[in-house]
């Protein structure tokens, strides 16, 4: 296909905006799917993504139109998987903006705009979901014109679920997305922006070819790592795989390639020929950096090696997931996994679970701190129980993030408390028609467990929130330790401000109180800050009464049966082995 004649552009938005109903009516209309084999969200292939109704991994799709090529790019709308936005946006010179008329501009929304203006891309706005009784064209339109300095007829309003102005669309795509650019290098150079791991075919690349061609059998080579490989087989995605004979400067398409780990390809690396190498590499590669981790445990330990095993081919094909082997005196082995945010670590969870069949407990989360020790040591610790002895640190910093919220006016007060009960600082405050945005900074740990949901709850649902990692500060931060019967368990210890200490502490053991069942002994739940305790609740013992079968006599007969039972509770006190259930390691997830 020439040059001229190829459209590479992708849908963005917030989450649940109407992106993948779009891409089902292109597919229509373009007559790529077949209408008996469409169904709803066809680009979603996995169950998770049609059952939660969000779009986790992109997903690429050419079309064609009007002796045009339209190479489709669907992209997910979470801010945990921005990442996936950011690369795809680099394949592309065209994105489709999709606002919902009954929403209006979220925080993600916004976040997309200044990723694809980044990358210098025509963006396309577009009103979906006009057909709601609840869709307010007119003020939504002005929030767009007033985002993107844009005229309000160009502005297409249409309604992806029922096709009305779909085909307006595909009209614009072709007139105001421009073709790629001819280059003049003589190399071969195309950039991955997807890769996975396909048990029966090794690893496949989704690519964007920049300059040169590649064809099939070709050896092939990656920058970045090096890793050199061969072109097994060719082709585009319309939307299944169609081998073809080679990809030429401009088109995307897919690579099977003979390598076995996706981390030999990684994502935002550059693809060139062994026979001809590119020295320059293309922009848009970057490490992907985990900012919270979890410990994932078996339920049972004989079950550790199918968990270890489970992660391993998980990770071929999610190129974010980094994790290492950690052990627990109460839980046993298990894997430390960092993810990209807690939407995430869900995804995960429930994806080993599904696909793997374990049982799995799963510690609190929380994210990594920097520590300097007075030797002049600087270490990463991924959790609280790996802190060094306080005696030998000069300093913690802590992530901080910068975040955006976008709110309806009229709850611009209750957001900015919130915002300050994290410890947070609000840097700005600006109107886009009738939403506000409120921009912060705020200490990553804090927002790990319920932010989201104090936000949502606060703004009744209006509330939507974006946020990227920014730098790392140092603060008066100390380690608490939780004490069951005298018992330090390491894997509920969290590393928390000094200011908030106290009240975490006595938080989660009254949480502990609730979950831990009773015993036949007295168990003592405690929080301390190194050898000072700070909180602390009883679970009181099972009574068990011991004189049911004795009638009259002496009292002292009673008093007999009664010392010896106090006596066996003391030693069981001292030696009785306490249940702790799943649920109490994550208790951070579920304050009140």
């Amino acid at each position: 296909m020439e040059q001229s004649r190829i459209r590479n552009f992708c849908i963005i938005a917030h989450i649940d905006h109407g992106k993948s109903t779009l891409a089902d009516r292109l597919l229509e209309l373009t007559g790529t799917v077949l209408k008996r084999d469409m169904k709803a969200q066809l680009l979603d292939r996995m169950d998770l993504e049609r059952e939660k109704g969000i779009t986790i991994k992109l997903a690429p799709v050419r079309m064609e139109y009007r002796g045009y090529e339209l190479n489709l790019i669907d992209t997910p709308g979470h801010v945990d998987f921005s990442y996936e936005v950011s690369r795809s946006l680099e394949a592309c010179e065209g994105a489709l903006l999709i606002v919902d008329a009954s929403q209006g501009i979220q925080a993600q929304t916004l976040a997309n705009v200044y990723l694809a203006m980044a990358a210098d891309l025509t963006i396309i706005p577009v009103l979906n979901k006009i057909d709601l009784p609840a869709a307010d064209v007119e003020a939504v339109g002005a929030e767009i014109v007033s985002l993107l300095g844009c005229k309000f007829e160009d502005i297409l309003q249409i309604s992806a679920k029922t096709g009305v102005g779909v085909a307006a669309v595909l009209e614009r795509v072709v007139s105001d997305v421009p073709p790629p650019l001819s280059s003049t290098l003589p190399e071969t150079r195309a950039l991955i922006f997807d890769s996975y791991y396909d048990d029966y075919r090794g690893v496949i690349l989704y690519v964007r070819v920049f300059d040169g061609a590649i064809k099939k059998g070709a050896p092939i080579k990656m920058l970045n790592t090096g890793a050199p490989g061969i072109a097994l087989e060719i082709g585009a995605l319309k939307p299944d795989m169609v081998p073809g004979t080679s990809l030429q400067a401009g088109e995307i398409g897919y690579i099977v390639t003979n390598l076995k780990s996706t981390r030999q390809a990684k994502v935002g690396d550059t693809v060139t020929l062994v026979s001809s190498p590119a020295t320059l590499a293309l922009p848009g590669y970057k490490d992907v950096r985990p900012f919270v981790y979890a410990g994932f445990f078996p339920q049972s330990n004989e079950y550790y090696q199918e968990l270890k095993d489970a992660i391993e081919k998980l990770s071929l094909s999610d190129s974010a997931l980094q994790f290492a082997p950690e052990n627990s005196p109460v839980l046993g082995f298990g894997v430390r996994i960092g993810f990209l945010g807690l939407l995430h670590m869900d995804i995960v969870r429930e994806r080993l679970e599904r696909e793997y069949n374990l049982d799995l407990v799963v510690t609190n989360p929380s994210t990594d701190y920097q520590v300097s020790l007075l030797n002049g040591e600087d270490i990463d610790i991924k959790s609280a129980a790996d802190l060094p002895d306080p005696a030998q640190i000069k300093e913690i910093r802590e992530p901080w993030i910068k975040g955006e919220i976008v709110v309806p006016q009229d709850y611009v007060g209750p957001v900015i408390q919130l915002i300050v009960g994290t410890r947070g600082l609000q840097t700005n405050l600006s109107y886009v028609e009738q939403r506000a945005l409120v921009s912060f900074e705020a200490p990553l740990a804090n927002l790990l467990t319920d932010f989201y949901d104090q936000l949502k709850s606060i703004t009744s649902g209006y509330g939507s929130f974006n946020y990227e990692l920014n730098e790392y500060r140092a603060e008066d931060l100390v380690k608490v330790d939780f004490y069951v019967a005298n018992e330090r368990v390491d894997s509920l210890s969290v590393m928390v401000h000094r200011s908030e200490a106290d009240r975490l502490g006595r938080e989660i053991v009254d949480k502990l109180k609730d979950v831990i069942p009773r015993h036949n002994f007295q168990i003592a739940l405690q929080a301390a800050i190194g050898g000072k305790f700070i909180a602390r609740a009883d679970i009181s013992a099972y009574r068990k009464d011991v004189t049911t079968g004795l009638y009259g006599g002496d009292v002292s007969r009673k008093k007999k049966v009664l010392a010896k039972q106090a006596k066996g509770k003391k030693r069981m006190k001292r030696f009785g082995k306490v249940e702790i259930p799943s649920e109490a390691f994550t208790v951070m997830l579920k304050r009140d």
